[in-house]
């Protein structure tokens, strides 16, 4: 643990304090028009590649990321002490992950600069008070996990500069040089996963809800990626009832326990209106909010959804963007009199090239929002057992032919498709397009991935009455440019809830797919009547999309395409070979060979 005895330290401030100590000490945080703070900072994301688990050299193939060894951990956290003890004073948060028996003291620390993360890393844990006795109370706060976080620290000869350390041994984790929100997030989270992993159960990055369908609560697990709508349909409404219980993080125990692990949530902001998504856009808007890279005019005025910056935006912000963004004086200065327009910085996605990054804002702005501020959030300490248990795939692309939505057909199967993480790369993910895989927990799991599977099979296969299933959140036959073309379709969010609604209700018929062995919607069979008026027929089973436009031989592609990677990917993780036969097929298409 980090020593703190020659240091001031600032325990356990206000939220009022936090706000002042941010305006005060953290670079460009803004006050909105609503009166609560929004941090520009130079990360825009999580930095995995940066990120780095002390370890022997001889033992690397057991973590799932990049190792560092002992003496040059060493090194690192001596620097990061010494920067410390320059500023002289410490931020302290003590907090717990979760509540109830199974909560997880944590202990956060931040130099000044980083008075804007602590506010943020405050909201969401549970305080001492709403997790211990009044006995615990009076005694001194006895943490089991411990984050040192220097946002304003750069390490020289370090790829970036920064660097994320994780000692599993220890039980700490030290943060030099990013300043992002969500790498404080993470470093608690990253523990509790091996913490949880260690005592038979398995963190899912997944949000939940209580849902209640003909008088009978259960509790709904929603996995995916960052950018599929997990935050989305976590808090869209279902059945009788539904009550919003975590958007990002739960534990999952034999026998279908879900535990909690924060108190409140980190949204993403990007498209937020108020008629979409009412929950999240008016909690980012409360000044109890914390707000991360999203757009403020002159007055302090939010724009969720804003892409190419004017001229005059760019002058305005033209400090900001230079420190924030990497511009140099003379693209901003270009930009700026109109010598350089914004279709000639673009490559041929759209895509602002090397250099003019800054003229596009970053789709990753996020808001985090205390559970007080949610309508209907669930009582935490009556959660029911999970009883249905989803995963977002967000498709995109030619060969986008993902269903609606899909039933899997085995546990064995479920286990396989939660270590594909299929999805397409969002904003969130920099610049990057295209197919992605990465196990559901990955961002938070530091040991080998392929225990992953293997733990979810064996949970799975505790929850025999569990409703397992998959949603594509994204399109079918194409991306938004053949939608506007009229050669792809969007699954809506409105579509995504319908299918929900329906699925639940248990008033879906299903059929097996014959190319990949899960369950799809028998589009053909009355009893389907009702979701078919609410979303296209060719959302529920994309095959007839592109039988419809003559591109069977694409369909055939995509199955051969998804087998071949789906079996490479999971095979390189060391998935038990009985996941891998529930997932992989024989790689041809049987309606394309009919």
């Amino acid at each position: 643990m980090m020593p703190k005895d020659s240091l001031t330290l600032i325990k356990n401030p206000s939220q009022t304090k936090l706000r002042e100590l941010a305006l005060k000490e953290t670079p460009f945080v803004f006050k909105t028009e609503r009166g609560n703070l929004n941090k520009i900072s130079h990360n825009k994301s999580r930095v995995a590649q940066w990120t780095y688990v002390a370890a022997k050299p001889e033992e690397k193939n057991l973590y799932s990321g990049v190792t560092l060894p002992h003496p040059q951990v060493r090194e690192l956290i001596g620097i990061q002490k010494k920067y410390i003890e320059s500023k002289k004073r410490l931020i302290v948060i003590e907090g717990y992950l979760g509540s109830g028996p199974r909560a997880v003291a944590v202990e956060w620390l931040y130099t000044p600069e980083g008075a804007n993360i602590a506010g943020m890393q405050q909201i969401l844990s549970f305080s001492r008070e709403a997790v211990e006795s009044a006995d615990q109370l009076k005694k001194p706060f006895r943490p089991e996990f411990q984050v040192v976080y220097t946002p304003g620290l750069k390490i020289e000869g370090m790829p970036g500069q920064q660097a994320i350390v994780v000692d599993l041994e220890k039980k700490t984790t030290h943060i030099m040089g990013p300043d992002y929100f969500g790498e404080s997030k993470k470093a608690a989270l990253r523990l509790l996963n091996d913490h949880i992993y260690q005592r038979g159960g398995l963190v899912l990055h997944a949000g939940a809800k209580i849902v209640k369908i003909g008088g009978k609560a259960i509790t709904m697990t929603i996995m995916g990626l960052s950018g599929t709508g997990k935050t989305t349909t976590t808090f869209s409404k279902q059945g009788d009832l539904t009550q919003p219980i975590q958007d990002d993080m739960v534990s999952l125990w034999p026998g279908g326990e879900c535990g909690i692990t924060e108190n409140g949530c980190f949204a993403k902001t990007y498209g937020l209106t108020h008629e979409t998504e009412p929950v999240i856009f008016e909690g980012t808007r409360n000044p109890e909010a914390w707000v991360e890279n999203v757009f403020t005019d002159a007055e302090g005025k939010f724009d969720f959804s804003k892409g190419f910056l004017t001229p005059d935006e760019v002058a305005q912000m033209k400090s900001v963007l230079k420190a924030t963004a990497g511009a140099t004086e003379s693209n901003l200065n270009d930009y700026i009199s109109g010598r350089v327009k914004p279709n000639e910085i673009v490559d041929e996605n759209g895509l602002p090239r090397e250099g003019w990054d800054f003229a596009l804002w970053t789709q990753n702005g996020r808001s985090v929002i205390p559970m007080g501020l949610i309508p209907d959030a669930a009582d935490f300490s009556k959660i029911p057992p999970v009883g249905s248990m989803g995963i977002l795939n967000r498709d995109e692309g030619r060969l986008a032919a993902m269903p609606g939505i899909l039933r899997f057909s085995s546990p064995e199967q479920a286990a396989g498709y939660f270590m594909l993480g299929e999805t397409t790369k969002t904003s969130a993910a920099g610049k990057e397009r295209g197919k992605t895989r990465s196990p559901f927990t990955q961002p938070f799991f530091p040991r080998a991935h392929g225990l992953q599977a293997k733990r979810f099979w064996e949970i799975a296969a505790t929850m025999p009455n569990t409703g397992m299933w998959l949603m594509n959140t994204g399109y079918v036959g194409g991306a938004q440019k053949d939608v506007d073309q009229g050669t792809a379709l969007k699954v809506k969010i409105r579509h995504s809830s319908a299918m929900l609604e329906a699925m639940l209700q248990q008033e879906i018929h299903w059929k097996k797919d014959p190319d990949f062995g899960y369950e799809i919607v028998d589009v053909d069979h009355p009893a389907n009547a009702k979701l078919l008026s609410l979303v296209p027929k060719e959302i529920l089973n994309p095959v007839l999309l592109f039988k419809l436009q003559n591109r069977e031989a694409d369909y055939k592609q995509w199955v051969q395409q998804m087998n071949e990677e789906r079996k490479t990917f999971l095979e390189k993780y060391d998935v038990d070979p009985a996941v891998i036969k529930a997932v992989v097929r024989n790689g041809r298409s049987k309606r394309a060979a009919a």
